[in-house]
């Protein structure tokens, strides 16, 4: 199955949908390396090497219903990305968020990230909307994503964008750009979706439903 383009954003910047390892792998090597520069700065500050990064790619895409966002520049170029999966297709989630979200009828905004010359133009809210608004509403009720417990532009961008924070934690431990390997707090975001019938259009088919088809138009950014 090919890419498919869901919209043209501005200076050239398409954003397709990948389905599968086959439809990514014109972007594999560009993906990585997006994925290294973008973590590697604050908040985050950690190091991947090139198949680590790739291998977030192709783990994620290996689920059925996988939602992988891509921003492409030029011929190949990634510049920024949103990955999405069920959240009990994600163990280590899912166990933090038992007995506080429906985590069979929930979705998981797993990684998303912007290269910095393409900030401030939107393209990191679209690549948020666009993953919930391609999420099949009639099976889940709710998405979640695990953000940097700094209080950053990122954050206030979710809560602006109709976000919770649940007040929940986890520690994640990465190798940072120093070599060392530490911990920093996570914190988890959550929104409702609303529900199939004000929906327009069926979601559950592969045509988008008009109103999708409109840019989205949001002036935050991660």
């Amino acid at each position: 199955m090919a890419e498919r383009v869901l919209e043209e954003h501005d200076e050239g910047v398409r954003i397709v949908r990948v389905r599968t390892q086959e439809d990514a792998a014109p972007y594999r090597t560009s993906f990585a390396g997006a994925y290294q520069d973008i973590f590697s700065e604050p908040p985050y500050n950690e190091r991947f090497f090139p198949e680590e990064a790739d291998a977030v790619l192709q783990q994620h895409l290996m689920h059925r219903e996988n939602i992988v966002i891509l921003a492409i520049s030029g011929r190949a170029k990634v510049v920024g990305f949103g990955i999405s999966v069920p959240v009990d297709t994600r163990a280590d989630i899912s166990r933090e968020l038992r007995g506080l979200l429906p985590t069979r009828h929930t979705y998981y905004l797993a990684e998303m990230g912007v290269l910095s010359s393409y900030r401030g133009t939107g393209l990191g809210s679209k690549l948020v909307q666009w993953r919930m608004d391609l999420i099949n509403h009639r099976r889940f009720s709710h998405v979640v994503l695990r953000t940097s417990a700094v209080r950053n532009a990122s954050y206030e961008m979710y809560l602006r964008r109709g976000f919770d924070d649940m007040g929940v934690y986890m520690e994640v431990s990465s190798r940072r750009i120093d070599g060392r390997v530490t911990t920093d707090r996570r914190l988890f975001l959550t929104k409702v979706l609303p529900p199939p019938d004000e929906l327009t259009g069926d979601d559950e088919t592969e045509e988008l439903p008009a109103h999708l088809l409109k840019t989205f138009e949001d002036g935050q950014n991660i």
